[in-house]
């Protein structure tokens, strides 16, 4: 009994042995299994994470991914009174045909938006044509669009002496355009451009390799800034791919603005181009991508065309930023 009773224990045991070894096998291979589950899930997890915050930062701050060609450049947040963006807002650069918009402002200070102007043949000689002719009669009003829109050297030529003259009591325009010159340097301080010197109305070359106008991203903010607060229709014509006027001579005229891009910005409410070869391209926009929150855009010194393509990465980040409740 006893020795059959061992012989049947050994043999269970022996069947028993290999379940056994299985079982074990079984458990190993399961553990080794979530162990790699667990690694993989947190490596997972912290490339997620760290993606998230990449993606958070660029969030935060749109303008951070901006490349620009432009050597300096600001968008100025009025509401808020403060930058949302900077590169070099203070550099001193030329300001090309961005000083028209201070002509327009120091003009309209001066004398009535109705005064009558005529054109002298010595105000066509200016560099650039935009259909204007000797004798033509325009308000100053109607004259300082042709100025903005289409960025008429010759229009503004014409506002600076004339008006110039008539504060002066002059009957010389050269006389009226050196008046006028001082009084726009004087306007620019008023209003807070510090760095802004103006040499020649239009911002063309003044002579002896001198540019015209001078002055930082942050004057031409100010600028923008001051006309909008105090005389905003200075500026209501610039935010139209094309305008149509008539003289007093009811000489019809299509003025078509120099920034081929208007349209495509957001909300815009504004816009000036300047180009040299001294100042390279300069632009400035606003823009209002929420209602009542406008944003001046200015860059200096970018090229002829990627002073467009500067203001559009700029709007386009400045609408991310706003749409994100900043």
């Amino acid at each position: 009994m006893t020795e059959m009773t061992d012989d049947t224990n050994t043999t269970e045991i022996r069947r028993q042995t290999p379940t056994s070894s299985k079982l074990i096998y079984l458990g190993l291979s399961l553990l080794l299994s979530l162990s790699l589950i667990v690694l993989v899930s947190r490596e997972s997890s912290r490339s997620l994470s760290s993606s998230r915050d990449r993606a958070s930062t660029a969030q935060r701050n749109p303008f951070e991914t901006l490349t620009l060609q432009a050597r300096a450049a600001l968008v100025w947040d009025i509401k808020n009174q403060k930058a949302l963006f900077e590169k070099d807002p203070g550099a001193v650069l030329p300001f090309a045909s961005l000083t028209k918009v201070l002509v327009a402002l120091t003009a309209l200070d001066l004398i009535p938006d109705t005064t009558v102007i005529t054109l002298d043949k010595s105000f066509l000689a200016e560099e650039g044509d935009v259909g204007l002719f000797v004798d033509e009669r325009w308000t100053l009003r109607d004259l300082v669009d042709v100025s903005l829109v289409s960025s008429s050297n010759d229009a503004a030529t014409a506002i600076a002496a004339v008006a110039g003259a008539i504060e002066a009591n002059a009957t010389s325009y050269d006389v009226g355009r050196g008046r006028f010159i001082e009084l726009m340097n004087k306007k620019a301080l008023e209003i807070g451009m510090m760095e802004t010197r103006i040499f020649k109305e239009s911002g063309l070359d003044a002579g002896s390799g001198q540019d015209g106008a001078y002055g930082s991203a942050r004057d031409i903010a100010r600028l923008f800034e001051f006309v909008l607060q105090h005389r905003p229709d200075i500026l209501s014509a610039t935010k139209y791919a094309a305008v149509k006027n008539v003289s007093i001579n009811r000489l019809p005229h299509t003025l078509k603005n120099t920034n081929p891009a208007v349209d495509a910005l957001p909300a815009v409410l504004a816009s000036k181009t300047g180009f040299t070869d001294g100042s390279g391209g300069n632009l400035a926009v606003v823009i209002d991508p929420a209602i009542g929150r406008p944003l001046v855009v200015v860059v200096l010194g970018s090229g002829y065309d990627e002073r467009f393509s500067d203001v559009a990465a700029i709007a386009e980040a400045a609408e991310r930023w706003v749409a994100s409740g900043r």
